[in-house]
């Protein structure tokens, strides 16, 4: 059955990947880049080399959350009903580490984006074939600081970025228990993959980038809803996992949503 699939942060690395080999499938794929012209070049590359033309993009800065909202707002107007949400892009480096109103860039980048995007578009979401979302996480995950929630206060790049990503985890949590008929996984998608942003990070890399690919395609399409409704898998071993302990504390969990929903306006 061919499904609607849209891909965050998919002109590059593992979403790039991912996109290929769905494409290859013969799905309707929406790509998102920050790049208009890297974005229609890589469309372009993915239709020449799968023969499929049902591949779009939309365009926005993930670093500005007015961005999302109209990039939001463009895909309800130009999509009708959507099977599969990944949420990939992502930020560890950058060469500003803080956004215009002063907010780490991991933090807005990596979670405050997509949850904002999801959000906005679940309506379309929830119309969807066995709707699924995935949310990129990883095996950092550090405690959350409110402070730095508030942009308060600043820490190291590996910091923010652990923090941002046992974010999004624990709000893939709350949504799966929320949102009953949407399946919703959060993945690690791999330790050191070959992309461009563990390189720039660390300089070296342990596994190939289609391991974090293959994984993004399983989850989205092949493994059923029951083997992944509100779990953690945790591809450096391969299977479903456990996650930071605070993920499974619904006290620590809902006062992350509640200051989520202080920070990041849904609705206008």
């Amino acid at each position: 059955m061919k499904k609607t699939i849209l891909i965050t942060g998919s002109t590059d690395g593992i979403g790039k990947l991912a996109a290929l080999k769905m494409a290859k499938d013969g799905h309707i794929i929406y790509l998102h880049g920050r790049d208009s012209e890297k974005l229609n070049k890589v469309i372009a590359e993915l239709k020449q080399g799968t023969d499929n033309d049902d591949i779009f993009g939309f365009t926005a800065d993930f670093s500005h959350l007015n961005e999302v909202k109209r990039m939001a707002d463009e895909i309800n107007d130009k999509i009708s009903t959507i099977d599969v949400l990944i949420n990939n892009a992502g930020v560890f480096k950058s060469p500003h580490s803080l956004t215009n109103d002063g907010s780490d860039i991991r933090i807005v980048v990596n979670y405050y984006a997509p949850y904002l995007l999801t959000n906005r578009i679940l309506g379309k979401i929830k119309e969807g074939s066995q709707p699924r979302i995935i949310n990129l996480s990883s095996a950092a995950q550090s405690r959350i600081s409110y402070d730095l929630l508030d942009a308060n206060i600043q820490v190291s790049d590996q910091e923010a970025y652990a923090q941002s990503k046992l974010a999004i985890l624990m709000w893939s949590f709350y949504l799966a228990q929320k949102e009953s008929n949407i399946s919703v996984v959060a993945l690690n998608p791999g330790s050191l993959l070959n992309t461009n942003m563990v390189r720039e990070a660390y300089g070296k890399f342990w596994s190939s980038a289609d391991k974090g690919a293959d994984i993004i395609y399983d989850l989205a399409l092949i493994k059923s809803s029951e083997d992944i409704d509100g779990q953690y898998f945790d591809n450096d071993k391969g299977d479903f996992g456990l996650a930071h302990p605070d993920a499974y504390d619904m006290e620590i969990v809902n006062n992350l949503i509640a200051k989520t929903m202080e920070q990041v306006k849904v609705v206008d």
